[in-house]
């Protein structure tokens, strides 16, 4: 069953052509972030009128790129929540217009969960995760665990009560007059500030599984207000204490609900797991612990449709 994805929560205007919920014939993304990096974030007026004027070209490179013609798809998939309510709109009515012209299923995914199924498309390594498994979902708008029974159950177990950690890396960023997005910028200078002098709080949120970053920004406010305006080695170090912070909580958390719920599978996505320390830091506690993490490869970290399509596969109704 070949599956046309359209992926449109955010900045990005994407479509993807995925065979069974596995094979990815296609994916193209094209986003609109130099037109919001002025802005130090995404502007959503800015992001729906991108999407309005790229969706048709986007959908038609995804399916000359799959070497398939529109007759020869057999579902429509589309995004249809979270994500900016404009950019939302463009891609649930372009998808449910052109499945109703091809008199085709149309199938609407959540995409917080697809982020979670990018973990089984096929990719050079073949290996496939077991569920149920525990899911973590880190991005620039959320920061969630679930308990994955199966493709068509999902369990919420915890989620930010205030900041999501991808947008706590903006806000720091902005903080240090690093620029925007700031995830990318604060892992590469936390590699070069290693050290102990510098400690930010982690917010523990004791007996749930929700996390809270908005303490850990204000932290690094005040450090600077206490401190002389930083020179490049403060900010690796000050980059390197906040991002401590975050990874730790976001590890103690996933590996907790991964022993609660007696899961040996935890799978990762969202922005967010593109970063190295995350990366490395749960990879090592789950061989700890005997827990089999899996990261999406880097191009399916982001929003992306392969994945609305891929998990579009299992939500069909025959």
């Amino acid at each position: 069953m070949r599956i046309l994805g359209i992926e449109t929560s955010c900045d990005e205007t994407s479509a993807s052509v995925v065979e069974d919920g596995r094979e990815v014939f296609s994916n193209v993304v094209t986003s609109s972030l130099k037109d919001h990096r002025k802005y130090g974030g995404i502007i959503p007026e800015i992001a729906s009128r991108r999407q309005i004027e790229l969706i048709h070209t986007v959908v038609r490179e995804a399916l000359e790129e799959a070497g398939f013609k529109l007759e020869e798809i057999d579902a429509i998939a589309v995004t249809k929540s979270p994500g900016l309510i404009g950019s939302l709109l463009v891609g649930v009515s372009f998808a449910r217009a052109l499945a109703f012209a091809l008199k085709k299923p149309l199938i609407e995914v959540d995409h917080i969960k697809a982020h979670l199924y990018a973990n089984f498309l096929m990719t050079e390594k073949q290996e496939l995760p077991t569920l149920p498994a525990i899911g973590l979902v880190v991005s620039g708008g959320h920061s969630s665990l679930f308990y994955v029974k199966n493709f068509n159950h999902c369990i919420l177990l915890g989620q930010t009560r205030d900041d999501a950690a991808g947008e706590a890396y903006d806000k720091v960023a902005r903080i240090l007059g690093l620029g925007y997005p700031g995830g990318p910028i604060l892992d590469r200078l936390a590699k070069e500030g290693v050290n102990k002098q510098i400690h930010f709080p982690r917010a523990e949120l004791r007996d749930t599984f929700d996390f809270s970053f908005s303490g850990v920004k204000t932290a690094v406010l005040v450090h600077l207000k206490k401190n002389k305006a930083p020179d490049e080695s403060s900010v690796k170090r000050i980059a390197y204490a906040f991002q401590e912070s975050v990874v730790s909580v976001l590890v103690e958390k996933s590996i907790a609900a991964c022993k609660k719920k007696k899961s040996k599978t935890l799978l990762i996505g969202g922005g967010v797991a593109a970063n190295s320390a995350l990366r490395q830091k749960l990879e090592w506690r789950g061989r700890e612990e005997e827990i089999r993490v899996f990261f999406p490869p880097l191009s399916l970290c982001m929003d992306n449709a392969a994945m609305i399509a891929g998990l579009a596969y299992h939500l069909r109704k025959d």
